[in-house]
């Protein structure tokens, strides 16, 4: 992103998930900030404090990272002062989103990719090609939905193939383990029974935030279309998508050195539990914080909450999608095939890589 010019006039804004939108007028002279203007929707409490916002900013170096930027505003707060609607780091955000070195998702031209069978290490594979082409800018933001050829188990990169596998149960069934590149715990999938997605962005769409925030921030437009189908869900911190009967999906996210980003979801749509409880050790520690003895009882599938076809839950998914940030259809190349298949062979389909925890 190109650096602006010292006193141009510049403007960023962000609206904290399920809050106010902040905005910051600012311009650079020297390398530093000057002329600061917080501004939005938000609520403070005393309304002097928007002053000592602006002052706190007032002479930082533009080079000041997020975290920093918002240490030096609550520094300069009065511990009384009621910020309802936004935070420090949401200013800190917008101010790097003026500056050109945080982005949001209208700054991009998006893409989506619609279910696509493949067999699932293809998937994972595909996960870290197409993320790394995204830091590179070698291709858009892009949505990519995942389309399933066999029973599959997808475990996070660092759980343990013996403590979270039972090896009879998936022989039983014909279940397939893979690792993929990204943390968090085991996911169960058979054709038609979830709904899995990934986004690969670029990291300045998150710049600033914390790994808890940037979930729902992603994820905003989710939470969009389960409203449009009657369901009010929420992320459950860290990465759980809950509703009030339960459980209904889970996020992982896997930050590359790129510049890249995988965030990608499963969410259930018609698990079959007593199979699922076959094939993964699912321990009562895991279970110990959760409110339930029982993972079967964690699980709420969409169909049953919905009442609809899975593939008219994708439809409603992908149009809120693209109608919230101008996305266009696209699909997977030959070499995007290519490329995976090879990474395939040198990664993802490996005992070494399956093992690397045993």
């Amino acid at each position: 992103m190109a650096h602006p010019a010292d006193s141009e006039r510049l403007h960023g804004e962000y609206k904290t998930p399920g809050g106010k939108l902040t905005a910051v007028d600012l311009s650079v002279a020297d390398g530093r900030l000057v002329d600061v203007s917080v501004n939005g929707d938000f609520f403070l409490e005393p309304d002097e404090a928007l002053l000592d916002i602006n002052a706190a900013l007032e002479g930082l170096p533009a080079a000041t990272g997020p975290g920093d930027l918002a240490a030096a505003i609550t520094a300069a707060l009065d511990p009384s002062v009621v910020l309802f609607g936004f935070s420090p780091v949401a200013i800190a955000t917008a101010v790097r989103r003026a500056l050109g070195k945080a982005s949001g998702f209208s700054d991009h031209r998006w893409e989506i990719i619609p279910p696509t069978p493949l067999p699932t290490a293809m998937h994972v594979a595909m996960d870290e090609i197409l993320s790394r082409d995204v830091g590179a800018g070698l291709r858009n933001p892009t949505l990519r939905f995942w389309e399933w050829e066999a029973p599959s188990v997808v475990i996070g990169s660092f759980q343990s193939v013996r403590n979270e596998i039972d090896p009879e149960g998936a022989a039983r069934h014909g279940v397939t383990v893979v690792r993929r590149i990204s943390g968090g715990g085991a996911m169960f999938m058979e054709h038609g029974n979830a709904i899995t997605y990934s986004l690969y962005i670029p990291q300045s769409l998150v710049d600033g935030l914390s790994f808890a925030d940037s979930y729902p921030f992603l994820d905003a437009w989710v939470m969009e279309a389960l409203g449009t189908l009657g369901i009010e869900a929420w992320y459950q911190p860290l990465n759980d998508i809950a509703t009030s009967i339960g459980k209904i999906g889970g996020a992982a996210q896997k930050r590359l050195a790129g510049g890249g980003m995988l965030h990608h979801v499963t969410m259930s749509y018609d698990i079959d539990a007593d199979k699922m409880l076959e094939v993964l050790r699912i321990g009562k520690e895991k279970l110990s914080d959760k409110g339930t003895g029982s993972a079967k009882k964690r699980v709420d599938p969409l169909r049953r909450q919905t009442g609809i076809s899975r593939e008219e839950i994708i439809d409603v998914m992908t149009e809120t999608f693209r109608r919230r940030y101008g996305a266009v259809d696209a699909s997977l190349t030959a070499d995007d095939l290519r490329r995976a298949e090879e990474l395939v062979g040198q990664k993802f389909g490996t005992e070494d890589w399956l093992y690397r925890v045993p």
